[in-house]
């Protein structure tokens, strides 16, 4: 894997997100929300791409939006179905996530990403926009949403909520990899002090309140939450971001953990598809490719107490019942790695 970084700097630098249509629900960019027609492409190691994976679950979009999960061992063509049967998407019928990009632009030469969204009809790619999939999931797929789902962008508090996820994403979902994939001191340094000072800014903004905005989950948790749980497996050590591990920081060890344990987030995440991912295809950073035993995960599910703040987690809506089953993942109790 190659990693993008400034010669002068060595600044990592994320590559933009190339293909951005909407899916909407009047279809204006061409890409009228239907039932059963697209198709949501994810690692489950790709915290972007969890995201997805979350607010899929939480709204009730797992009847009317098919999911294919990526093998977390990417080779020279990036991501690839090699977990399913003949090493193809048994939907798309492509060996690589590059096929669907390569439809809706034959001479599209930049990264191959998750989460993607995919035409079944057309095997084209539709986004790899992962800031807007989410919020459309919210605002666009209403008309599929299940019955008692939550409002998870609210308008009245989305001000709010896109302040938050600005700072978030700049100075901790952006800053680990930037740390991790930094090539000279200074540019490494400067992505971990900024990572520990909003790290420390959102402890105290969480110690008064159980969520980030209002007092219901929002996309702000979301998003937020996707770097949490990756960070004592992976970001800690392999990014170096080691000031403190999350286990280390009380609020936001409390907070991530009543997030885990809330139906729709931790039977999401699949810390082994995780840790091999990282250790493994990032040879830059981790050579010998050795994946870590450790660490130890059945604190996820120890009590948190988040509970004594108050607020509602789902709002006036309901939790999403169990997963499907075949979206279910071996452990999800976080008791072993």
């Amino acid at each position: 894997m190659t990693i993008p970084t400034d010669p002068q700097t060595g600044e990592f630098r994320r590559s933009a997100n190339h293909f951005d249509a909407r899916i909407t629900a009047d279809g204006r960019d061409g890409w009228p929300v239907e039932a059963g027609r697209y198709r949501l492409v994810v690692s489950r190691a790709c915290p972007w791409a969890s995201r997805g994976l979350i607010v899929r679950r939480l709204l009730g979009l797992e009847s009317a939006l098919s999911v294919a999960v990526a093998d977390p061992i990417q080779d020279d063509k990036s991501w690839r179905f090699t977990l399913d049967p003949d090493g193809r998407d048994p939907v798309l019928g492509i060996k690589y996530l590059a096929e669907a990009y390569h439809v809706a632009d034959p001479h599209y030469l930049g990264g191959i990403s998750v989460p993607a969204i995919v035409d079944i009809p057309s095997g084209r790619l539709v986004t790899n926009d992962y800031p807007r999939i989410t919020l459309d999931f919210s605002t666009e797929w209403t008309s599929l949403h299940r019955s008692g789902a939550p409002d998870l962008y609210p308008e009245r508090s989305r001000d709010e909520i896109d302040d938050v996820n600005a700072g978030v994403f700049a100075d901790v979902n952006a800053a680990v990899y930037q740390a991790g994939f930094a090539t000279k001191q200074a540019a490494y340094e400067d992505a971990y002090h900024r990572l520990f000072v909003m790290l420390d800014v959102l402890s105290e903004r969480l110690e008064r309140q159980r969520y980030l905005v209002g007092d219901t989950i929002t996309e702000a948790d979301i998003r937020l939450f996707t770097t949490l749980v990756r960070f004592d497996p992976v970001y800690h050590g392999h990014f170096k971001c080691n000031r403190n591990k999350l286990t280390e920081m009380p609020v936001l060890w409390a907070y991530a953990r009543d997030l885990f344990q809330t139906p729709g987030f931790g039977d999401t995440v699949d810390f082994d598809h995780i840790k091999r991912h990282y250790y493994a295809v990032h040879e830059q950073v981790n050579p010998t490719r050795i994946v870590p035993l450790g660490p130890e995960l059945s604190g996820w599910t120890t009590p948190h107490h988040r509970e004594q703040l108050g607020g509602r987690p789902f709002g006036d809506g309901t939790p999403p019942g169990p997963p499907p089953e075949d979206e279910r993942i071996g452990d999800t109790d976080g008791a072993t790695s």
